[in-house]
């Protein structure tokens, strides 16, 4: 089974940051580093609404009818 838990790895250290759900002393594990900036910092650009406006050119008069190969399905 593999479990992920986040930890701080700080002074050649690992702390983690919840308990670990395994019960025996003698376990492997495999460490991974991500980068320093956490996620909800990144800043992200506002969206703007009706960017897509006008880009669909043509769709088929059928588009909502469903498929014939998913009739054995229906």
């Amino acid at each position: 089974m593999l479990t992920t838990i986040k930890g701080i790895y700080s002074n050649g250290q690992i702390t983690l940051t919840e308990p670990a759900p395994i019960t025996t002393t003698d376990t492997e594990v495999l460490v991974t580093f991500t980068e320093n900036i956490p996620v909800a910092t990144i800043p992200l650009k506002p969206r703007k609404a009706g960017f897509g406006k006008g880009s669909l050119l043509y769709m088929a008069p059928d588009f909502d009818e469903p498929l014939d190969d998913l009739k054995d399905y229906m």
